[in-house]
């Protein structure tokens, strides 16, 4: 094993920033990366930068195969690329990729996959749900269901795609929803009613090393209204769980992370489950087959583990490293433009002060560099990461840092306040008497 390495990084979004700090802290590690946008805090850590769209396959491994690359490792951020086939082309040209292959990805790449794999291979927290393929079909299912369900198109949607009835939409709303779209398979499952969070873990050659819980907050709005997005932002606390949690239901969270790699002997890569909390315990929402965004930026700067050494015990075959955590809380917050995520208003140019940014970190997502300045697009521009010995001092920091944000932005200012987290604990207070 050699000294040093020379990493590809496909994607360029927040998440991929997380990585590329990740990486370049330890000076083993010679970063380049290649994505569809010119993520100007990526480039700034990378040795080079080749514009490619992460779905790719050809260019990519054109590129991560000849100088100045010649990659010893790669890592894969978006599940486009996952879904594309890029992990499997880089392997087969020889360069180890820590992501899941196309088949392995389908468990999240296809939601009706994932739900009858659990389904057969017994995976504990598998919602009751259903299977169509015809618009018709689903639409009187949804008619003679007795409780509400959440409305899911099986192919991926970037977050925006589940529709939840009694929260979201209505039953005629649901239905309205699934006739505009034609898609070409649907999965009705029991809504699942409590609290979310997600748990990622490290996974190779038949191993399982998990990360502290996070939760993610999807709505657009402040008070969890709005439409769903991409996530507005995050927040972890100083140990493996959340104040809202015990550490018997992360561990039952575990518990069902191991047993789906157990049933998947083959994965390497990241696994995220998307857990609700329920008076049964967790259930599983959905699987991701890589980082969570924003999660990632919540997980990889408390990391004091080398997350270089992760990959290169995978691409050896030895046993992954015990993952050590630094025992401190983050909160994470995006300003995305305004209209985001219905009408986004890309195309404002905005300015960010990154020397008013003291405590809190600052990860680029989806901004254009020009020549003359940072341009929003139709997407998330940054966020900010507060990291603290408080989930209270490291919201605190994330908002001084929010200053860096421009008019032309918005911000969910509500994530990792006190009122926020003291509604989780009271419903699911509630939630456990019922």
């Amino acid at each position: 094993m050699s000294n040093t390495e020379s990493v590809l990084l496909i994607g360029g979004g927040g998440r991929e920033h997380a990585i590329a700090q990740a990486l370049t802290v330890d000076s083993r590690c010679t970063l380049y990366a290649c994505a569809g946008n010119r993520n100007p805090g990526i480039t700034a850590l990378t040795a080079d930068f080749e514009s490619i769209p992460a779905t790719s396959v050809d260019a990519i491994v054109e590129y991560a195969t000849t100088d100045p690359v010649n990659a010893d490792l790669a890592i894969i951020g978006p599940e486009s690329a996952l879904e594309a086939g890029v992990t499997d082309a880089l392997d087969a040209a020889g360069v180890y990729t820590f992501g899941p292959t196309a088949e392995a990805a389908r468990i999240e790449t296809d939601k009706a996959f994932q739900r009858q794999f659990m389904q057969s291979k017994s995976i504990p927290g598998c919602p009751e749900f259903a299977v169509f393929e015809e618009t018709a079909a689903a639409c009187e299912y949804i008619d003679a269901a007795e409780n509400d369900l959440a409305v899911k198109p099986a192919g991926l949607t970037g977050g925006k795609g589940v529709r939840v009835i009694g929260d979201q939409v209505t039953q005629s709303e649901a239905k309205s929803y699934l006739r505009e779209n034609e898609y070409e398979q649907i999965v009705l499952e029991e809504r699942l009613v409590g609290e979310e969070f997600t748990v990622q873990a490290f996974v190779a050659n038949g191993e399982v090393r998990t990360t502290p819980a996070i939760q993610d907050h999807k709505r657009a709005y402040e008070g969890d209204t709005g439409p769903n997005t991409g996530g507005m932002g995050s927040y972890s606390d100083t140990t493996q769980a959340l104040p809202f949690m015990n550490d018997e239901e992360y561990a039952d969270a575990v518990e069902v992370l191991e047993a789906t790699v157990s049933a998947l002997p083959n994965y390497k890569g990241v696994l995220y489950g998307q857990f609700m909390l329920t008076s049964d315990g967790p259930r599983v929402i959905e699987f991701n087959a890589r980082f969570g965004d924003p999660e990632a930026m919540n997980t990889l700067p408390i990391l004091e583990t080398s997350l270089l050494d992760v990959m290169r015990a995978a691409q050896h075959n030895e046993s992954l490293p015990p993952l050590s955590f630094s025992n401190q809380a983050t909160v994470c917050k995006y300003a995305v433009p305004k209209g985001y995520p219905t009408d986004p208003q890309g195309g404002t140019r905005i300015t960010v002060d990154e020397e008013s940014v003291e405590s809190a970190r600052i990860y680029y997502a989806s901004v254009d560099a020009r020549e003359d300045g940072l341009y929003t697009t139709t997407s998330r521009a940054f966020a900010v990461v507060g990291i603290a010995d408080s989930i209270a001092t490291a919201e605190s920091q994330a908002e001084t840092a929010l200053s860096a944000a421009d008019d032309g932005l918005r911000i969910r200012h509500d994530i990792g306040t006190q009122s926020l987290l003291q509604r989780r604990i009271d419903h699911m207070s509630v939630i456990r008497e019922e």
